[in-house]
């Protein structure tokens, strides 16, 4: 790639079906990088990025998953732009969410995932797995022909968070429907991203959370609303509702991406499949290789505080985006 100044990474078409060149382009610029067309430090380095994922102190999370779209509510003015961060964190899209939040915040209501989503309680969960895709590969398969999002992937994940969560079968289609409606995915830069975009479940998962409060089940979601935070007080309904549906939206989403990246790495190789179908003790590690090679998100953001140095380049507080395999700092 001769010139890695003039792509765009959020916004070329180009570079969705074939990021690869870029990609190899900006290690060779890295560990880390600023990218010019929306003031993004770019950070590629192992040791880099754990290091900005683990450090809350300098790096917030709140704009992790929008990252310089659509930007901070106010100008980022200042050496240290902390009180800034807490006085206008509400106004961001999705700021109610997970991933957008800082300890102790984070901690607290993270807490209340980690015990529940759990390999046992999974494992608990595969005979229903096996089930529902037996099902809905019948019903996909019986045309001899169809796409494979829409008429597997999608509805298959829908089914397995759902039943992992206690939703009731009745309620399923209308949350299928409530979440296709929503033009954009998580990460997109066409459309303007609602400041709650999940606002449409909190109201009926906070009625289960009551429910399940009175009427205790075998399921995660009782897990979740009986749950109480480190410090053993109480989680309000609706800090447990805005969990049980990142569970529900988010988790569907990305699932879907690696099912589909998945598929295709099996079908662009006859040899890879053919070896998958004779040992298929190789499938856990097919997957994971799946993850690591395309990863369901381009990237992780994280907005610097105060002004730092990442991987000895100096910044005044820096818009980085990052996975382990990409983050980006902004500001």
């Amino acid at each position: 790639m001769s010139d890695l100044e003039a792509l765009n990474f959020f916004r070329d078409d180009a570079l969705v079906a074939d990021p690869y060149p870029y990609y190899d382009a900006l290690r060779g610029q890295c560990p880390v990088h600023r990218e010019p067309h929306h003031n993004v430090t770019m950070v590629t380095g192992y040791e880099e990025a754990v290091e900005i994922l683990n450090d809350s102190e300098v790096f917030s999370s709140c704009m992790s998953v929008t990252g310089p779209f659509p930007g901070f509510p106010v100008p980022l003015e200042g050496d240290d732009v902390s009180a800034l961060i807490a006085e206008h964190r509400d106004k961001l899209p999705m700021s109610d969410q997970l991933p957008t939040l800082d300890p102790p915040v984070h901690t607290d209501h993270r807490a209340l995932l980690m015990r529940l989503i759990t390999p046992k309680r999974l494992k608990e969960n595969e005979e229903a797995m096996w089930r529902l895709a037996d099902r809905q590969l019948d019903a996909y398969l019986a045309n001899g022909t169809g796409e494979f999002i829409t008429g597997f992937a999608g509805p298959f994940t829908l089914l397995v968070i759902a039943d992992l969560l206690g939703v009731p079968e009745q309620d399923q289609t209308e949350f299928a429907a409530g979440l296709q409606r929503r033009p954009e995915g998580v990460g997109s830069t066409e459309h303007d991203l609602d400041h709650s975009p999940l606002a449409f479940l909190y109201d009926r998962f906070s009625q289960y959370v009551v429910d399940r409060r009175r009427n205790p089940r075998e399921d995660v979601l009782t897990g979740l609303a009986t749950a109480t935070f480190p410090d053993g007080s109480v989680p309000e309904v609706i800090e447990v509702a805005r969990v049980a549906a990142n569970i529900f939206s988010a988790g569907q989403e990305t699932t879907v991406r690696l099912l589909s990246t998945a598929l295709r790495l099996i079908a662009d190789d006859p040899e890879l499949q053919r070896l998958l179908r004779s040992q298929r003790d190789l499938i856990g590690n097919f997957i994971e290789e799946a993850l690591r090679l395309e990863s369901p998100i381009k990237g992780d953001f994280r907005l610097s505080r105060v002004a730092t140095t990442v991987g000895g380049v100096d910044s005044n507080s820096v818009n980085c985006a990052a996975s382990v395999s990409e983050l980006s700092i902004w500001r």
